[in-house]
C-alpha cells in the first residue's frame, strides 16, 4: 500500500514538473518587431482604459472623432500588426502574460487611487469655500440687522 502511494506521488510530481516546464517554454518564436514588455504593459493599460471609456460613454469619443485602436496605435507608435503578433507572442507564456495583466491591474489601481485622492482633494476645497460664502452671507446678514438695530436706536431718541 505504502508503495501504490509513492508510486501516485511520483507520479504526481512528475506529472507537476512536466506542468511548469510547459508554461515556461516558448511555444511560438518571438516576432521580429516584438513589443518590449514594458511598452505592452502600457500599451494593454490604455486599451483597458479606452475599452472602459467606449462602454461606459461613447459618445464622448465619438464627439470628438477618437476612434480608440487607431488613437492607441498612433499614440504608442506602433501598428496592428505588431500588437497583434507581440500579443499573441506574450499570450504563448503563460507566466509572462499573468504577470503583464497583474502590472496592468496595479497601474490601474494606481492610476485609481491618485484621481480619488484629487477629488477628494477638490471636495475638500469646495466644502471650505461653501463655509467662507456661508460666513460671508452672515457677516452680511449680522451687518444689515446691525444697522437696523442702530436705525432704531437713532428713531427711538430723536423721538
Amino acid at each position: 500500500m505504502t508503495e501504490l502511494k509513492n508510486i501516485v506521488l511520483a507520479i504526481g510530481f512528475s506529472i507537476t514538473i512536466l506542468l511548469f516546464q510547459a508554461c515556461g517554454e516558448k511555444a511560438i518564436e518571438p516576432p521580429e518587431r516584438l513589443i518590449a514588455k514594458d511598452k505592452m504593459i502600457t500599451v494593454l493599460t490604455d486599451l483597458t482604459l479606452l475599452n472602459a471609456a467606449k462602454v461606459t460613454n461613447i459618445s464622448v469619443l465619438e464627439e470628438n472623432g477618437v476612434e480608440p485602436m487607431a488613437y492607441l496605435f498612433q499614440k504608442h507608435d506602433i501598428d496592428s500588426l505588431q500588437f497583434v503578433e507581440s500579443n499573441r507572442y506574450y499570450a504563448s507564456l503563460p507566466l509572462v502574460y499573468e504577470d503583464i495583466h497583474v502590472q496592468i491591474k496595479k497601474r490601474i489601481e494606481s492610476q485609481q487611487e491618485t484621481i480619488l485622492a484629487a477629488k477628494k482633494e477638490k471636495d475638500s476645497l469646495k466644502l471650505i469655500e461653501r463655509e467662507a460664502n456661508k460666513k460671508k452671507k452672515k457677516k452680511k446678514t449680522d451687518t444689515v440687522k446691525g444697522s437696523e438695530a442702530k436705525k432704531a436706536a437713532i428713531k427711538n431718541a430723536l423721538q
